[in-house]
């Protein structure tokens, strides 16, 4: 099994390969990889080569509790559709139950340490539950997404799970995913086409407007430029600094 060290070696294993290609070659460097899917866009293209593929990786996704019905559907569909069981990870129960006793049911809006603990609870910690054995941690993570994105390697150390994460559409356009999409008949969000172009959880994320970056639409209240959950813990830092987590 790869280990810290052994970074590099995986960047370049992978930079020249096709998506589908890069995914065949990692998937026989680690014995225990799990994707893990919002079902957006990009995750629903890693998904069908998954599929395609046939490939053993485990597939998990995080219910926060507080998603979009849309995702709900195109989860029940592509469990039809790609016959892969797909793990739900939930919240803890008494964990939510003490969090809104706190802040209330939507006291993510009233700041961001408020909207931090609420993605704590319902995606940091499941999170953690979904990777445990995980030796490969899966992705749709794209440079496109925002400034904090762009100097990501298709293949990094991720110490907080201690293991390898892995970005196979790092370096894919919007275009060039919804193209993909279209030519091999990928389910995806009818959010999407109303100007979702990054899909969270339903109060905390609206369509973007013509100009806008995908994740503008995410925590629009927030005037931080830098605007993640703590899934990607790399990039939370800055917000993680003098934070009560």
């Amino acid at each position: 099994m790869p280990n810290q060290t052994d970074t590099q070696r995986l960047v370049d294993l992978v930079s020249n390969s096709s998506f589908p290609e890069s995914l065949r070659i990692l998937r026989t460097e680690f014995s225990s990889p799990v994707f893990t899917t919002s079902f957006s866009l990009e995750d629903q293209i890693i998904l069908h080569a998954i599929a395609s593929e046939r490939l053993p990786v485990r597939v998990a996704t995080l219910d926060t509790g507080r998603l979009f019905e849309e995702t709900y559907q195109l989860h029940a569909r592509s469990i039809s559709l790609y016959g892969i069981p797909i793990e739900s990870y939930f919240p803890n129960a008494e964990a939510v139950q003490a969090l809104v006793a706190r802040q209330g049911p939507n006291g993510f809006y009233d700041g961001v340490e408020h909207r931090l603990a609420c993605c704590r609870v319902r995606k940091v910690e499941p999170l953690g539950r979904a990777l445990k054995g995980a030796d490969l941690w899966i992705t749709g993570i794209r440079r496109e997404h925002s400034p904090e994105r762009q100097d990501l390697q298709i293949v990094e150390w991720d110490a907080d799970h201690g293991v390898h994460k892995f970005h196979p559409l790092l370096a894919t356009t919007w275009d060039e995913a919804r193209d993909y999409a279209r030519e091999h008949a990928v389910p995806i969000s009818p959010l999407h086409a109303r100007g979702f172009l990054s899909i969270g959880c339903a109060p905390c994320t609206r369509a973007v407007e013509p100009g806008e970056p995908a994740r503008a639409g995410r925590w629009w209240w927030e005037n931080s430029e830098k605007k993640e959950c703590g899934l990607h813990l790399k990039n939370m830092r800055f917000v993680r600094k003098g934070s009560d987590s």
